[in-house]
C-alpha cells in the first residue's frame, strides 16, 4: 500500500508570503521578549513545587501520594514547556544563556536530555511532516506512514491496526521512554554536546527526587508514585505535541516547497485562547511557532491574527480545531494508517489460494 504524499504541485510556491508577514510582525513588536511573563510563570511553577513537596511531607505513608505523585506529572510537563521555548531561545535574550537555563530545566529539573531533544526537535522543525528528514514520523511502536504499517510482523500488526485507540494509553510509556532516549542519546559514542553537564544535572535530579520518595515511603507504594507520575508525565506531554501535526499533509521527501506554505500546511493549531495556551505551554499556537521558532508564547495569540490575514489573502489554508476535534483527527488518522498493517489473523496459505 502506497500513501500519497504532498508535493509543489499539490501546494503551490507562495511568492514572498513570509517576507511580507514576517516584516509586519517584526514591525509589530511582537518579536521581543516577554521577561516579565515568564519571571511569573517561573514562580507559579516554584510555588507548585514548594505545594506538591510540601503536601508529600504531610501525607506520609498514605495511598494519598498518588495524588502528589499526578501533580509532580503535570508540573513536570510545565517545566518541559519551559525548556522547550528555552532550547528556541524565546525567553532570554542571549543565545547562550537560553541554552543554559533550557540545560538546567530540562536536564536538571524534568530528567530528559536537551541536546538529545535539539537534535531531534530541530530536524522536525526544518521539514515538519517530510518523509526521511521529520524525526516525528519516523517508525516507532505507532506508525505514521502507511508503508511504514504496511512492513509490520505479524505480531507487531496486533497494535498497529488499533494504533489509533491505542494511541493515548501507550502515551503512559512515554515519560520512562523520554527519560530513556535522552540516557541513550548521551552514552552514545558520537559527539554529544554538554555531554557531561547534562549527565551531572540528570544523576543530581534522580537523586534528589527518588531518594525522599524511597526513603519515606513503602517500596510497593514507592513505585506505584512513580509509575503514576510518570504515567501523566507522558500522557500530558503527548497529549500537548500530538495535536500539532498528526493528521495533516505528508510531504514527499523530494518536494520543493516555500517555507511559508510547508510550515502553514502542516500545522494544527488548538482553539481555547488563554487557557489552552496555559495548558499547552503555547503549543496551540503551533502554525505561529513553526514560522517564528523563538517567538515569545505571549506574543503568539496577535500573530496569529496577522498569519490569518496573510493566509486568507494568499489563499492558503489555515487549520485550527478545538482540542478534543484535534485528538479525534489522530485517533482517525492512526486508525485509517493502522490499516496497511497485515491482518496477524489471516492466514497465509487461504490468502495464497484467494489470490490464484
Amino acid at each position: 500500500m502506497r500513501q500519497t504524499y504532498a508535493g509543489a504541485e499539490t501546494f503551490p510556491p507562495v511568492a514572498r508570503a513570509y517576507t511580507e508577514v514576517s516584516q509586519v510582525v517584526r514591525e509589530t513588536g511582537l518579536l521581543r521578549r516577554a521577561r516579565w511573563f515568564y519571571a511569573i510563570v517561573g514562580v507559579a511553577i516554584a510555588l507548585a513545587f514548594g505545594g506538591a513537596i510540601t503536601g508529600f511531607v504531610l501525607l506520609g505513608d498514605t495511598w494519598y501520594q498518588l495524588l502528589i505523585a499526578g501533580a509532580l506529572g503535570v508540573i513536570f510537563t510545565q517545566v518541559a514547556f519551559l525548556a522547550h521555548e528555552a532550547a528556541h531561545r524565546q525567553i532570554l535574550v542571549s543565545g547562550p544563556a537560553n541554552d543554559r537555563l533550557g540545560r538546567i530545566l530540562a536536564a536538571g529539573v524534568v530528567g530528559i536530555s536537551l541536546s538529545w531533544w535539539n537534535n531531534k526537535h530541530n530536524r522536525h522543525h526544518a521539514n515538519p511532516n517530510r518523509v526521511g528528514k521529520d524525526p516525528d514520523i519516523e517508525v516507532d511502536t505507532i506508525r505514521f506512514l502507511e508503508e511504514d504499517a504496511a512492513k509490520v510482523s505479524r505480531l507487531g500488526a496486533l497494535i498497529t491496526r488499533r494504533q489509533g485507540w491505542l494511541f493515548f494509553p501507550l502515551l503512559t510509556l512515554e515519560g520512562a521512554n523520554l527519560h530513556a532516549l535522552g540516557l541513550k542519546h548521551l552514552f552514545s559514542r558520537g559527539e554529544v554536546k554538554g555531554r557531561w553537564i547534562e549527565l551531572g544535572l540528570i544523576a543530581m535530579r534522580f537523586s534528589l527526587y527518588l531518594t525522599p520518595i524511597f526513603l519515606f515511603l513503602p517500596v510497593g507504594m514507592a513505585f506505584a508514585f512513580l509509575g503514576v507520575q510518570l504515567a501523566v508525565f507522558g500522557v500530558y506531554m503527548g497529549a500537548s505535541f500530538a495535536p500539532n501535526h498528526k493528521g495533516m499533509p505528508i510531504i514527499a521527501a523530494d518536494a520543493k516547497l516555500d517555507f511559508f506554505s510547508k510550515q502553514v500546511r502542516t500545522s494544527r493549531n488548538i482553539r481555547g485562547g488563554w487557557w489552552a495556551t496555559a495548558l499547552m505551554g503555547g503549543l496551540n499556537y503551533q502554525v505561529e511557532h513553526h514560522l517564528f521558532p523563538s517567538m515569545a508564547r505571549p506574543h503568539l495569540a496577535k500573530t496569529r491574527e496577522i498569519v490569518r490575514e496573510q493566509c486568507r489573502t494568499r489563499g492558503v489554508p489555515y487549520t485550527e480545531t478545538s482540542l478534543i476535534q484535534s485528538y479525534g483527527i489522530v485517533i482517525a488518522y492512526l486508525n485509517r494508517v493502522g490499516l496497511a498493517a497485515r491482518d496477524p489473523f489471516d492466514c497465509p496459505m487461504v490468502n495464497r489460494f484467494r489470490s490464484a
